[in-house]
């Protein structure tokens, strides 16, 4: 299964997830790839959308390649083989920092004035485009874990299979759509994967009313 883009990928999970449609989710966006997901499946769920900071912390001598995640709070994943790439302590202290540094600017630009939403005894949803080493997602459901949602989802198109298994200890439910043995990198299921910029993310959270409700799939009326 090929997506044509994030469009096409969201609309299939919001299919996936439709059983969520009368909960009102609260459904967390991590960006940036998965902020305009995120609003899909807020739309059809009849939802509310933001998001959830979480950064990757990059290998030092390939910062595409995650050793890591930090969130807002400071907390860390590292993942098994971040020594074996040259991410000692040291180093995964001064990348954290810079990347908390930014988590900071982020929430400014992203949800200038107000808080988080509250997750306590929600139904939460943390969407991305794809999980390659999953690190991001770890944090991301750890950082929700702490604030006591009622039920803990994690809902991706497309991830490694050894990612998705590890994942799968810190949420509830994961709907991932597909994960093929041959796994390489998540832009690799997409027609058309662009990258998400900064003003796409304040527009698509600037754009939800939380009042959700037309938008719901069929059935979930």
């Amino acid at each position: 299964m090929t997506f044509q883009d994030r469009n096409e990928a969201a609309e299939r999970l919001a299919e996936a997830l439709s059983g969520y449609g009368d909960a009102h989710p609260l459904v967390l966006a991590i960006p940036r790839g998965g902020v305009p997901m995120g609003k899909i499946l807020a739309d059809r769920l009849g939802g509310e959308l933001d998001v959830v900071l979480v950064r990757k912390l990059g290998a030092p001598f390939d910062r595409e390649m995650a050793v890591g995640a930090v969130d807002e709070s400071g907390w860390v994943y590292v993942t098994p083989y971040a020594a074996r790439v040259g991410a000692d302590a040291s180093y995964l202290n001064q990348e954290r920092n810079e990347q908390l540094a930014l988590l900071r600017r982020r929430r400014e630009q992203y949800t200038p004035g107000r808080r988080a939403r509250a997750l306590d005894g929600r139904t939460v949803i943390v969407v991305d485009d794809g999980l390659a080493t999953g690190a991001t997602m770890i944090a991301a459901l750890h950082a929700v874990r702490q604030q006591h949602p009622a039920r803990l989802v994690c809902a991706v198109p497309v991830a490694a299979p050894a990612s998705l298994a590890e994942v799968r200890r810190y949420a509830d439910e994961v709907v991932c759509l597909r994960s093929p043995a041959n796994f390489s990198a998540v832009g690799e299921h997409y027609r058309e994967f662009p990258q998400v910029e900064d003003a796409e993310v304040v527009a698509c959270l600037e754009g939800d009313s939380g009042q959700r409700g037309e938008g719901r799939l069929a059935g979930r009326e």
